[in-house]
């Protein structure tokens, strides 16, 4: 509980969302690197920093320091637009990184320049209090009579956009309509008493003020909930879920000018090592590597993985489509309010 709530205290100080923790190391100018990172990524990138910091030190002799910032995926795209001067991005979404692109911070063709990739995957599944009461297995479940649901605003929180499409897609995957699928996500949104900005604050909403019956949380956030409120809630998973790609990205622009490109590039290069994966699937994030992913097989229960191609063109599509300006989610908004009013 200390954990989760450290993290969000600092956000809330900030008040944006960008929390700057923790700085692994003692360098110096040209020698510290800045990670904005998503919300529930803080202990992750603790560990990772910390690893890759003896690692450099063994191999060159150097001391170097890496900062992180962590708040809702949106709020730190728009931040590091706004001159927030990260040298690494690893946010939850494609697009938020994209959106960084756009501002002409990062190259075109971003995703496809190596370091710049996946070194995990992850998904969304459910959080339950104790026995599971209100016998949720299934996203078909949500929507019952008197369940609430405790899911962060698409509109700030990569967990909330991630949560949105994986209801969604959990219809079409069935062989439903996009009609059954706005319906389903209509009733679902109707059953949210509150949105908090991002995932570390639902998980204080859930956990820690036990408000509602279920949580949409990313896979290694509900580990982590789970083990700080130890005795009170359960993990379930669905049958299926969306497909969550956290690209990590080098802010070129940044790091040219901060001269911290070679140290930059060579930290996301890390992530992909043997090392870097065994840390990852320890914090219950689905490493890449498929050797370290067959080691810690049973560290993750089957669930089919729903691929973003199933319900748009593509993550930029999904964007547009959903989280945009008067888009889906902002009809299914001012639609459960308009119910709520009568």
């Amino acid at each position: 509980m200390k954990r989760i709530l450290a993290g969000v205290l600092l956000a809330l100080i900030l008040g944006i969302g960008v929390a700057l923790s923790g700085c692994s190391g003692d360098g110096g100018d040209g020698d510290t690197l800045l990670n904005v990172s998503y919300d529930p990524t803080r202990e992750l990138w603790k560990e990772l920093n910390e690893a890759f910091i003896a690692q450099h030190q063994q191999e060159t002799g150097k001391t170097i320091a890496i900062k992180q910032s962590h708040g809702g995926s949106g709020s730190q795209a728009r931040a590091v637009g706004d001159g927030l001067e990260a040298d690494i991005v690893t946010l939850a979404l494609w697009g938020d990184t994209d959106s960084i692109r756009q501002k002409g911070l990062i190259r075109d063709g971003w995703d496809k320049a190596p370091p710049n990739g996946l070194p995990y995957l992850s998904t969304i599944v459910f959080v339950v209090r104790k026995g599971n009461p209100k016998g949720i297995k299934d996203w078909a479940d949500l929507v019952k009579p008197g369940v609430e649901i405790i899911t962060p605003n698409p509109k700030t929180s990569g967990n909330g956009q991630l949560s949105f499409l994986a209801a969604w897609a959990s219809v079409i995957h069935d062989g439903g309509t996009e009609e059954q699928a706005r319906q389903f996500v209509t009733k679902l949104y109707s059953q949210v008493p509150v949105l908090d900005t991002a995932a570390r604050g639902s998980t204080v909403t859930f956990a820690q003020n036990e408000i509602g019956d279920v949580h949409l949380t990313w896979e290694n956030e509900a580990y982590l909930e789970k083990a700080e409120f130890e005795g009170k809630l359960e993990i379930v998973y669905p049958k299926a879920s969306i497909r969550a790609e956290p690209y990590v990205a080098v802010v070129d622009k940044n790091v040219d000018r901060k001269n911290t490109r070679e140290l930059a590039e060579a930290y996301l290069k890390f992530t992909y090592t043997d090392a870097a994966q065994e840390i990852i699937a320890k914090h219950h994030y689905r490493p890449t590597s498929e050797s370290v992913r067959k080691k810690y097989a049973a560290s993750f229960p089957e669930i089919e993985l729903i691929p973003v191609t199933r319900i748009a063109a593509g993550w930029g599509e999904a964007r547009e489509k959903f989280f945009g300006n008067k888009a889906v989610f902002d009809q299914v908004i001012d639609e459960v309010n308009r119910n709520r009013k009568k």
